[in-house]
């Protein structure tokens, strides 16, 4: 990994408004919000605005992502972030339940945090 992608990784606030883009080179949408884990400070998700009407933030992981200078390249198709679970947010973390929901349909092995809550939105 270069100087340029190490910082990139680590300013997970600048990355709001890039693209994401799936492991095919498709484009899923724009990066709304970066969600990371609170006991690791470690990025786990993104969302993306997904529908014409009615739009909603769908959860997308970033275990894997390649920083690119103008998106974010990851490791699951745009078919499964399109298929997604909604998930309701409430505040700005998400539960337990939700995370465990999300690391299942990706897939993911999900080991739950020492903590009550899951993971939390990006305030840097």
């Amino acid at each position: 990994m270069s100087d340029d992608q190490a910082q990139a990784r680590w300013n997970v606030t600048d990355w709001r408004g890039k693209l994401l883009v799936d492991c095919n080179g498709e484009t899923i949408g724009k990066l709304h919000d970066v969600y990371v884990d609170v006991e690791t400070d470690e990025p786990q998700f993104a969302t993306v605005k997904e529908g014409l009407i009615g739009r909603h933030l769908t959860f997308v992981p970033l275990g894997g992502a390649q920083v690119g200078p103008d998106d974010l390249r990851v490791v699951v198709t745009k078919g499964q972030v399109r298929s997604a679970p909604d998930i309701a947010m409430h505040g700005e973390e998400l539960s337990q339940a939700d995370e465990s929901t999300l690391y299942h349909h990706f897939e993911m092995n999900y080991t739950p945090p020492e903590s009550e809550s899951g993971r939390r939105l990006a305030r840097r």
